[in-house]
């Protein structure tokens, strides 16, 4: 599957950016290979258009907003978050009804900015901590990798390679993936298992346990398309819940977004502490995913890719993902799809 040519992915949600981008000004974001404009009206709330002016093609995010309109920063029309053209500076007032650059489902959630380029098929992931005094986020990515969204997402739940990719880490040195259960859902998945991993001196302090391995309780859930809450329960009571997005731009390109909720202080754990290890984890993750094919088999690819007991929530994300392409049925093809093309 490549994401670009997969035209029935834009029946989705996606997570581009956090909110706070925005503050600056309007930003930039290609997605499934559509390039959008996206900024903050004058009630904070995001909008996301097509990034290309109707009058001479300008970009639309390297402009300003004004009135709560993006600004184009050739000639100066201005657009609402609709996409309706606002105003024409150039002496005609308002721009007549049918002037209007395409616009897209946005919205904020959880401090990001999510965005659907046809009508989802389903709504945002909820993530019942996100609202729980209890927990505190702390935001830890926003960065491209070059690899398939998939490729990503089933790496989140693929417990046989932890002894290999992270024997510097969290693995344990046992090769012998630990089993999961699974749980599906109209929209994706849970994954349990219980798992020793490794838990090298200078992480401790961000899990506050002092031995060289511990236990791991994780339920980790998958949203289609490319979305999973992970949540990690320690012997200690510690809760940490991983919330993954991982968004396509284009061909082997994929802007991979993270924040943590967790159930401590500050005063416990410095965020530095959290995001280090994080770090740590994710750039082994990233090495070699960038290693991989981005054209992911959705269908039987035995003699293409071969799998093994433990690719069985990669098996079932990729089949459930192909049965949820072929429920949304043919996209519409507009004059504009067929020119962003």
């Amino acid at each position: 599957m490549r994401v670009t040519q997969e035209k029935r992915l834009r029946n989705f949600w996606y997570c581009v950016m956090p909110v706070s981008k925005l503050s600056e000004g309007p930003k930039p974001f290609e997605l499934l290979g559509e390039k959008l404009a996206l900024w903050l009206d004058e009630t904070g709330n995001p909008h996301a258009v097509r990034d290309r002016c109707l009058h001479r093609s300008a970009a639309l995010s390297s402009g300003r907003v004004e009135n709560g309109n993006i600004v184009c920063p050739y000639h100066g029309w201005a657009y609402s978050g609709s996409g309706a053209c606002a105003l024409i500076p150039q002496g005609q007032g308002k721009a007549p009804g049918s002037y209007a650059v395409r616009s897209y489902h946005c919205a904020a959630r959880y401090g990001h900015v999510w965005v659907a380029l046809e009508d989802p098929v389903f709504g945002i992931p909820e993530i019942p901590e996100g609202s729980d005094p209890a927990y505190r986020q702390i935001d830890e990515f926003d960065e491209e990798w070059l690899c398939a969204p998939l490729r990503l997402m089933e790496n989140a739940f693929d417990n046989a390679h932890l002894a290999f990719v992270h024997q510097n880490t969290i693995g344990s040195g046992d090769p012998a993936p630990a089993e999961n259960t699974i749980e599906t859902r109209d929209d994706g998945f849970i994954t349990r298992v219980e798992a020793v991993v490794g838990n090298p001196a200078h992480m401790r302090g961000a899990i506050g346990i002092d031995a060289e391995k511990t236990l791991r309780s994780t339920a980790n859930q998958f949203f289609l398309p490319f979305f999973r809450v992970g949540r990690i329960t320690y012997p200690n009571g510690l809760v940490n819940i991983h919330c993954t997005a991982a968004t396509p731009m284009g061909e082997g390109r994929t802007q991979r977004l993270q924040w943590v909720l967790r159930n401590d202080t500050e005063a416990d754990v410095p965020q530095e502490s959290v995001i280090a290890f994080d770090r740590e984890v994710s750039d082994e993750d990233q090495w070699i995913l960038e290693t991989t094919d981005p054209d992911v088999p959705l269908d039987n690819s035995e003699g293409i890719e071969f799998s093994m007991k433990s690719d069985q929530p990669g098996l079932l994300m990729r089949r459930m993902l192909r049965d949820s392409l072929n429920r949304v049925g043919a996209p519409t093809e507009t004059a504009e799809t067929k020119e962003a093309q």
